[in-house]
């Protein structure tokens, strides 16, 4: 049984008594399931007291023990206290004792050292002058070693005599026989660097050191490097002038990866202290900055012979990052004790990156005028409109294999923080297929005639289809292309790779920060390109609408001028016939006719599970984003319902323009309309309010007009009282 729940310190014995009343075993033989837990209780408390005798029992044998320890240790105190006062007895007789003749000791030896001082100061002033005299003299000779001798001599003199009055005068006068030492021995100097010459060059090292000049001597050494780089630079493009700039920057860059190799060797055994690193930092970094011709020449000028240049700059460019990657591995390997500040580091790291940073900012530029090049290259618009209709649908996969691809120059060649000058050339580049769109649509609606033509329904429901297949590409796109923007706020430890500092300026690192918080709003990058391609669907919609309408349109035309109103109608119509005696008209059966025939047209089209269509008409009407048209078949129907809607609309309007009724011509027009609601009621829909009002109004007798018409519309009352003539007070 678990009696952890007696530990707690907020246990209630109600509260577990409760708790274990309810458990399924409980439920069985409550009262037998209590006589067994008192039982257990029982002999838990009996283990208890048991385990509590025993506890207390081994305590009172082991308290002898621990009372004589005790009293031990309190006898040994007391002695260790005694000794101590004794102790300090002892020290104060000590001190008050000896302290006078300790005072008259420390007296006597600082005499001695200020005598000693004294002394030594003297002997320097002597010995400043007469070295002062002997350097002017072998200033003649150029003999280096021993000028340089004599200098460290009157320095280990000045130290001795700067509390005299005239040490800054002789602090001057030394400072002045160094520039000439250094510039004596400077030329000798840089041959020792150039030519490589380790014993010269230690020579030179420890004559500088010895000065304090080393400082100075490590400049020379920055200077003479320098030189050798640079005319290796000069020579590589004077020798190799046929070559590439890959080629170029390719070997340059090898060359210097060889030399800092041999000079980390070289410097090990010249140089004593251990920064020798920094000075080849700062030679490579100086390097880099002010090399000549600069690498951003070379680049421009080879970019004028070249048609992609964005395929030359990612070449480039990868060249540098591999260089860069190299000589970093180098430096971790060799600066073990992390001399190299990264401050430092990220000053080579830029200056390697450097020549990229303008073409980093026009990346947008280059990359918009490569897609741009890459869709005329495509060749959608076509003679035949047919033809051009299929090529757009065929390339729409290569549009967004060329938006992918330009994704992954991106992060090739910025590493991902060109991505605002991406977006802006996809923008252009997605609007300008959208505008082939449209330009295939204008073609369609200069082809389109007022005869019923389902050809020229099929080719604008398939180019309704292209433009959503279009905008779900697009929003998948967009959905990855912000994964990969997300991918770049992630900053590496390693300098060398913290891209954001070294391909950006400031204003570009601002940008891509506000692109970034952008995304926090959840800001979508195409919303302008969405909203063109939605208008495009919706423009395409009421062409195929125009193109489904135009036969309807063209019997409609002639309800102004139908037989039964007409000015010498072939029948006289009595207004006293009895309904059955009215048939439709012509021009009504004719438009029924072809209502009946749309939904074998329609639904080859839209009853068929296309999403790209689906999309396309939920962007051009939100009727499509009804429940209707979820459904099977459901486009079909609202696309269907539009056009009965369209066709009431245009009826209605046609009938308000007829001049006059006479005789049983408004029972005519309403048989006309009862007939297109009839139709219309076989496909599942309805007449429109305003048809149904005309139909009241058209069947109420004039007596009864003014009365039986005041639940219809004022506008349609008053055109219809003045179509029949019917007076107000009629």
């Amino acid at each position: 049984m678990d009696f952890s729940d007696f530990n707690d310190e907020d246990f209630h014995a109600k509260d577990w008594i409760n708790k274990i009343l309810k458990t399924p075993e409980s439920e069985v033989n409550k009262e037998a399931f209590v006589q067994t837990l008192v039982t257990k209780l029982q002999n838990y408390m009996a283990q208890v007291n048991g385990n509590i005798e025993k506890t207390s029992n081994e305590l009172l044998q082991s308290l002898p023990k621990i009372m004589h320890g005790t009293k031990l240790l309190q006898t040994e105190a007391l002695a260790l206290k005694d000794k101590m006062a004794h102790v300090k007895e002892e020290l104060a007789s000590v001190e008050k004792n000896t302290g006078q003749s300790i005072k008259d000791i420390e007296y006597l030896d600082t005499m001695k050292n200020r005598l000693e001082n004294a002394k030594r100061g003297l002997h320097e002033a002597d010995n400043w002058v007469i070295l002062s005299n002997e350097i002017e003299d072998l200033l003649e000779t150029n003999d280096i070693d021993v000028i340089s001798e004599k200098i460290v001599s009157m320095q280990s003199s000045l130290k001795i005599l700067v509390n005299t009055p005239n040490y800054e005068e002789r602090k001057l006068h030394l400072e002045g026989l160094k520039n000439r030492l250094e510039a004596m021995s400077s030329p000798l100097l840089v041959k020792a660097f150039t030519s490589g010459n380790i014993e010269q060059s230690v020579k030179y090292v420890t004559i500088f050191k010895s000065i304090g000049r080393l400082p100075q001597l490590l400049k020379y050494y920055h200077k003479c490097q320098k030189g050798i780089l640079l005319q290796k630079w000069r020579n590589l493009l004077e020798i190799d002038q046929d070559e590439s700039l890959n080629h170029w920057m390719h070997n340059y860059y090898d060359y210097l990866l060889s030399h800092w190799h041999s000079q980390i060797k070289w410097c090990n055994q010249v140089f004593p202290s251990n920064k020798v690193i920094l000075t080849l930092v700062e030679i490579y970094t100086d390097l880099l900055l002010n090399i000549d011709p600069s690498f951003n020449e070379c680049i421009d000028a080879a970019l004028k012979q070249q048609i992609n240049k964005l395929d030359l700059l990612m070449q480039l460019k990868q060249i540098s990052k591999q260089f860069a990657d190299n000589l970093y591995t180098i430096i971790e390997h060799v600066d073990t004790n992390k001399t190299c500040s990264e401050e430092l580091l990220q000053s080579l790291a830029k200056a390697i990156f450097s020549p990229y940073v303008i073409y980093i900012k026009n990346y947008g530029n280059y990359e918009q005028n490569y897609l741009n090049q890459q869709l005329n290259n495509l060749q959608c618009i076509k003679e035949e409109l047919p033809e051009t209709i299929q090529k757009l649908g065929m390339s729409i996969p290569e549009i967004f294999d060329l938006a992918n691809a330009a994704n992954k120059r991106c992060k090739q060649f910025s590493e991902g923080y060109g991505y605002c000058g991406l977006i802006n050339a996809l923008k252009v580049f997605f609007t300008s297929f959208v505008d082939l769109l449209r330009i295939a649509l204008r073609q369609i609606d200069r082809a389109k005639g007022i005869e019923e033509d389902w050809n020229m329904f099929q080719i604008c429901v398939t180019l309704l289809q292209t433009s959503g297949s279009f905008l779900n590409n697009l929003q998948e796109f967009e959905t990855n292309l912000i994964i990969n923007i997300q991918e770049t706020s992630k900053i590496s430890e390693n300098c060398f790779k913290q891209y954001k500092y070294l391909l950006l300026d400031t204003n570009g690192q601002k940008e891509h920060e506000s692109l970034l918080k952008s995304l926090l709003s959840e800001m979508t990058f195409m919303d302008s390109v969405n909203m063109t391609v939605q208008k495009l669907c919706n423009d395409i919609h009421h062409t195929t609408y125009q193109v489904i309408f135009a036969p309807i349109t063209v019997q409609l035309e002639l309800v102004k001028t139908a037989p039964a109103w007409s000015k010498n109608p072939p029948t006289v119509l009595h207004s006293d016939l009895p309904d059955y005696s009215f048939t439709p008209q012509e021009y009504i059966t004719q438009i029924g006719q072809y209502l009946m025939t749309l939904p074998q047209h329609l639904e080859p089209f839209l009853l068929q599970d296309n999403s790209s269509l689906r999309i396309a008409l939920k962007a051009a009407d939100n009727e499509y984003s009804s429940s209707v048209a979820d459904e099977e078949g459901g486009l079909a129907d609202v696309l269907l319902s539009i056009v009965a809607r369209g066709t009431c609309q245009t009826y209605c309007d046609n009938i308000i323009s007829i001049a006059e009724l006479n005789g049983g011509a408004n029972k005519q027009l309403a048989t006309d309309i009862e007939y297109l609601g009839n139709i219309l009621g076989d496909l599942g829909l309805s007449l429109s309010e305003q048809l149904q009002q005309l139909v009241t109004l058209l069947r109420l007798p004039a007596e009864e007009y003014q009365t039986g018409s005041t639940k219809c519309s004022a506008r349609l009352v008053a055109a219809v009282r003045q179509m029949r003539n019917i007076t107000s007070s009629g």
